[in-house]
């Protein structure tokens, strides 16, 4: 997996759409500290970026040398190569050691994650009390193209990922094991509505820089041909035009329990 997003860091870094800074703001508000905290699967580093705003400072770990290549600098963000097999031990002396992390987030990649290996870490670094873990994506639901892409999500399906069925449900069956802490829990996500205005290029790019696309390009189908684009700058209204979408983002936050 980390392969196939090396091939396509540099375009991920550049059409993906920005979080809210209100969602920093309310995950920092639910953390007892704010020494230090852990992005997972940071790629461009964009939300790790964010969370630098709130926290000391901030270790952002990608199993892709070639993501963490194209992410942007930051005095308080320190970017960490984690390659897929990395042993536990490793990645948890990486982190500072146990109980110092005050907040984890993963943005729109926890589904590509082995998950009972990544919360056995997330719990060890987790500080007690007050650490919290969130974790967040988005799909095809973006507001007001939802009919459109839709459609072009049902092109995609014979070239996914099964894991990525996680994002395409929203979340609403990733295993979460963590303590509610009324920002979304195990099976009942919270909505959150990620608003930007965005160009028919810029659809268009995003689109080219998904998993999918990506895998069918290497078999020799491209699932977003001149026929399809052109139907697509139609139903958009135009290649010149710039709308405001909003991306239908879900989030699950929790903390450690008394038995973790």
């Amino acid at each position: 997996m980390a392969e196939l997003f090396s091939k396509q860091a540099a375009v991920y870094a550049a059409v993906r759409p920005d979080y809210p800074k209100d969602l920093f703001a309310k995950l920092a508000a639910a953390t007892g500290q704010h020494r230090l905290a852990w992005d997972a699967g940071t790629g461009n580093g964009q939300a790790a970026i964010s969370v630098a705003e709130h926290y000391d400072s901030v270790v952002a770990t990608d199993t892709s040398a070639e993501q963490l290549r194209h992410a942007a600098p930051h005095p308080k963000v320190r970017y960490h190569h984690t390659p897929e097999g990395t042993p536990e031990e490793d990645l948890v002396a990486a982190l500072g050691g146990e109980g110092c992390v005050d907040l984890i987030t993963v943005a729109q990649a926890v589904h590509w994650f082995d998950l009972p290996a990544f919360y056995a870490v997330a719990r060890r670094v987790l500080r007690r009390p007050g650490g919290v873990i969130a974790v967040w994506g988005y799909n095809y639901r973006v507001s007001p193209v939802e009919d459109l892409l839709a459609r072009f999500l049902q092109t995609t399906l014979p070239y996914r990922d099964p894991r990525s069925r996680l994002v395409v449900d929203g979340y609403r069956d990733l295993p979460f094991p963590f303590v509610d802490i009324g920002l979304g829990r195990e099976g009942e996500p919270m909505s959150i509505d990620m608003e930007q205005e965005m160009s028919f290029e810029g659809l268009v790019s995003m689109l080219r820089s998904t998993a999918p696309v990506t895998t069918a390009k290497q078999q020799g189908v491209d699932l977003l041909g001149e026929r399809v684009v052109k139907e697509m700058e139609e139903e958009w209204g135009g290649a010149s035009l710039v709308r405001k979408v909003a991306y239908k983002a879900f989030l699950l936050a929790g903390t450690l329990s008394r038995d973790d």
